[in-house]
């Protein structure tokens, strides 16, 4: 062997191995990383979202998930909106109104959740408020991004009562069923089964509060559903692709087991009380969940008559100054087959 060829087979083998090991050394390709935030601090209902991150759902779309406690499901809307987190759990009904005056850029939802409406107004059981019409007068308190509190001049209109009469007083969400039953406000908005399980969490029986639902005055709306921002949309539709079909597994093992959809809650927030949040994760899934249509279309999607029906309410109670179209508020392009979605939640 020549002194050459020796030399070139040394600098190639020298070559290969600094190639070698570039290449053992290179990490792995990095999961997609996903911000979310939640509707509300840790309850038993979010358990799908912590059993699908915990049995490795995400992870096996190639997601790396993080979410946060919340503070109201209005809040959640803006927030994916302004580019703080990339999905939200949100209420639809803050989605029809920031794009009906914002639609440039705006979110967008893919998987509605909530399909019945749990926006109410609760009174104590001895109030002299029995209807809509005794509210003028009263002053009620609720969170300052509280969806039923958003949603009050839409419910004033279609229940025929004069708003400006109505005093409303903003109050910290811990607060709330403390101040109604101290008598501080006459009322409290809210989600029923928020008010409901954060009473008995303070000893407050529900013999003790009575609902106005807004349901029951014509505002057959959806409520929470996961929103996406639009700049997701445009760069990674298969991210969001794969967060629903981890999610939806999420969903279908929490309606199979749902004593470990709260202990997978419970080891986020070790405070809360199990009991209590199974039976809210209960109340959750016959009245905020359970709507007839979804033995047709399934959990996650929507029928777009009512959504229609429900972006021309908002728009016209709240003299908002554009109508948005169905498919600017909902897409179904990124959920799971029809087949693959939850027809029966018992």
């Amino acid at each position: 062997m020549t002194l050459r060829t020796l030399t070139r087979r040394l600098a190639l083998g020298l070559v290969l191995g600094l190639a070698g090991g570039a290449l053992a050394g290179a990490p792995a390709h990095a999961d997609t990383k996903l911000k979310v935030v939640l509707n509300w601090k840790y309850q038993g209902p979010q358990g799908m979202f912590f059993l699908a991150q915990d049995r490795g759902y995400f992870k096996a779309e190639g997601l790396d998930v993080s979410f946060d406690q919340g503070n109201g499901s209005g809040a959640a809307v803006p927030l994916v909106a302004n580019g703080t987190y990339d999905m939200g759990f949100g209420d639809i009904n803050a989605l029809i109104e920031l794009v009906a005056k914002k639609p440039v850029d705006a979110p967008i939802a893919v998987y509605v959740m909530f399909n019945q409406p749990p926006f109410t107004i609760a009174v104590k059981a001895d109030s002299p408020i029995k209807t809509p019409k005794d509210l003028e007068g009263k002053t009620l308190g609720g969170a300052a991004n509280d969806g039923a509190l958003k949603l009050f001049p839409a419910f004033c209109k279609l229940a025929k009562i004069d708003c400006t009469t109505i005093k409303i007083t903003n109050m910290q969400p811990n607060l709330r069923e403390q101040m109604l039953m101290q008598g501080q406000v006459d009322g409290v908005f809210g989600y029923v089964n928020t008010i409901r399980f954060s009473a008995k969490m303070i000893g407050v029986g529900e013999d003790k509060l009575r609902y106005i639902n807004f349901g029951e005055y014509g505002m057959d709306l959806y409520s929470n559903g996961i929103i996406v921002s639009s700049d997701l949309v445009k760069s990674k539709p298969e991210a969001i692709k794969g967060f629903l079909r981890a999610l939806n597994k999420g969903v279908i093992d929490m309606l199979k087991d749902p004593d470990a959809a709260v202990a997978a809650v419970a080891k986020r927030e070790p405070l809360i009380k199990v009991p209590v949040e199974r039976e809210r994760l209960d109340a959750t899934l016959k009245a905020e969940m359970n709507h007839p249509e979804i033995a047709k279309i399934g959990l996650g999607n929507v029928d777009p008559a009512r959504l229609k029906l429900a972006i021309d309410i908002l728009v016209d109670a709240n003299n908002l100054p554009t109508t948005p179209k169905v498919d600017q508020i909902f897409t179904p392009a990124f959920l799971p087959p029809v087949a693959d979605l939850p027809k029966s939640l018992f």
